[in-house]
């Protein structure tokens, strides 16, 4: 509610209108009124807030690129890939990387195969910033020639149709992706040009739904086949043709050499990628108490489950939580305003992590000081 209420901060201005005006002083009030409450999305069937921007960027599309305020990430200029994600790198030279959208486990088993050709694979559940990420490190990859796009799409979000929609039809001046169905397909982090290096560099293949692996590892093998070794200093062409099952957005001219669009040696190489500032973390001098009270975490390896007790500062005991998931947990302390401090918060989600990972696999839990 904070991010939408702060977009149309940013946004109704731009409209001249009386009511955009009146809109505009509520908004105001009402964002000094939130007080602060940080979670993880929930995962709702309808989530009114985007929906709210949604129907404002229908009606007036002028204000979409200064609403939506993109996320961004820090991007290396001295590693490949440049952008930190939940990914498995494989083989930095190999022509294949794999999105599996929603789904984890098929990463899992995709990297225990480790099929020849298979530079990277990971998952993809935002249409924005997931989508802002792949672009930056297949651009900044010359050897990758394929995305195969698979697993379950993502309700709502529909990261994989977006990615198709992105590499058939490109982007508008708002950088909103042109035929996306998914709820905020604008890529705030990345430029046009860096849209179209991409769109240039590679070729979908088209396996939404598909949850197989080894099929998927078949196919990585057969693409890579495909696919000519990057070698920039012969002029080597290293974009295929159109191959069976991939999808194409137009057909592939072919050149004087009889290659399909051959490119020189400018093209090969890694395309530049847009920065932003790099923030080190440092030690803070001292931690502050949370005023609400503390909490001890104590796992229950039999029942598999975890117990938190709530204590003030002066060990009272206020009340127990008891959860099979530290997700639930830790939502159910937020949600009830039993933490009010952020880096108490952050710190009560570190250490139920560490006590559900112990239940699960056996190990001793002691609980960190803070």
């Amino acid at each position: 509610m904070r991010d939408t209420l702060g977009n149309l901060k940013v946004s109704l201005p731009l409209l001249k209108s009386k009511e955009a005006k009146g809109l505009l002083q509520d908004v105001k009030k009402w964002l000094r009124e939130l007080q602060p409450l940080e979670y993880s999305c929930f995962g709702c069937k309808k989530c009114i807030p985007p929906d709210a921007m949604n129907i404002l960027i229908s009606k007036f599309p002028s204000i979409a690129s200064a609403s939506l305020s993109g996320c961004g990430f820090d991007v290396s200029k001295n590693l490949w890939p440049p952008v930190a994600g939940e990914y498995t790198v494989l083989n930095k030279s190999a022509p294949v990387a794999v999105s599996t959208l929603s789904s984890v486990k098929l990463e899992e088993k995709l990297v225990k195969l480790r099929p020849s050709g298979l530079c990277i694979v990971g998952k993809t559940e935002t249409e924005n910033i997931g989508i802002d990420k792949i672009v930056k490190n297949i651009i900044s990859n010359p050897a990758i020639s394929f995305l195969i796009v698979a697993g379950k799409d993502t309700k709502g979000h529909r990261s994989g149709e977006t990615l198709l929609a992105l590499w058939k039809k490109g982007v508008n001046r708002e950088m909103r992706v042109k035929g996306s169905q998914g709820i905020r397909p604008i890529l705030k982090n990345i430029t046009l040009s860096e849209v179209e290096s991409f769109r240039s560099q590679i070729q979908i293949d088209n396996k939404i739904g598909c949850d197989n692996a080894k099929l998927l590892a078949k196919r990585v093998k057969e693409l890579s086949l495909k696919a000519t070794p990057v070698m920039a200093s012969s002029g080597i062409c290293n974009t295929p043709g159109p191959g069976k099952g991939i999808e194409s957005r137009q057909p592939a001219e072919i050149s004087s050499c009889g290659c399909h669009d051959c490119h020189d040696e400018t093209s090969e190489k890694p395309q530049p990628v847009m920065t932003i500032p790099k923030i080190k973390a440092v030690k803070p001098e001292a931690i502050r108490l949370d005023k609400a009270g503390y909490f001890v975490i104590i796992p229950y390896k039999k029942k598999k489950n975890i117990i938190v007790e709530h204590y003030s500062y002066d060990n009272k005991l206020l009340r127990t939580i008891e959860g099979k998931s530290s997700r639930d947990i830790y939502l159910t302390i937020i949600s009830n305003r039993w933490v009010t401090d952020l880096t108490h918060a952050a710190y009560i989600g570190k250490e139920l992590a560490r006590a559900e990972l112990s239940v699960k696999k056996g190990f001793k839990f002691v609980q960190d000081g803070a």
